[in-house]
């Protein structure tokens, strides 16, 4: 059980961290640290490297991400939820893509295998709803709807603003057809 100081700490330092590493992934673990109000000590307890704390950002966002889909549902089309949803999904890949030097081919590998299932079970959600309603084509599969998703964060870089574009396009091809 983690006490509820450390508990705090550990999450400011996540809250920081990602705020920085999105404006820059050369912040240094230092810089983060004097940001969130603690030691260098209390960071490396929690996040013993660099990758490590890049990976429980990249968690933490992709998590918040996942669980953030039955709300979506609730408020918008499932076609409208999943054009949301993608659009966020789309910057944290883009932020990961980013640091990739930053982590290891282990860790690359690790957060991916981390993160596949829960991603495609909230694609297979929205999916799902929207096939019920009849908006979304009943073959569309959340594994192909990935692939075509990793298409728009490998835009290069100043070309961001295809994306929405693109994204059009796959979600024009998911509408189901009379």
């Amino acid at each position: 059980m983690i006490r509820s100081d450390a508990r705090e700490n550990r999450d400011r330092i996540l809250e920081v961290a990602r705020r920085a590493l999105e404006r820059s992934g050369d912040t240094s673990l230092n810089q983060i640290a004097q940001q969130a109000g603690v030691g260098p000590g209390t960071l490396y307890r929690h996040f013993p490297t660099r990758e490590a704390l890049v990976l429980a950002v990249y968690r933490l966002d992709v998590d918040r991400l996942i669980d953030s889909v039955r709300d979506r549902l609730a408020r918008a089309s499932a076609l409208e939820a999943l054009r949301g949803w993608t659009t966020e999904l789309v910057g944290y890949m883009r932020i990961k893509h980013g640091l990739g030097d930053a982590l290891s081919p282990g860790g690359r590998q690790s957060i991916t295998e981390q993160t596949y299932g829960p991603v495609i079970a909230a694609i297979t959600e929205m999916l799902d709803a929207g096939k019920r309603d009849g908006s979304i084509r009943a073959d569309a599969d959340p594994e192909d709807v990935l692939l075509l998703i990793g298409a728009l964060w490998r835009t290069a870089p100043g070309e961001e603003d295809r994306s929405p574009r693109m994204l059009g396009v796959i979600l024009d091809g998911l509408r189901a057809r009379p």
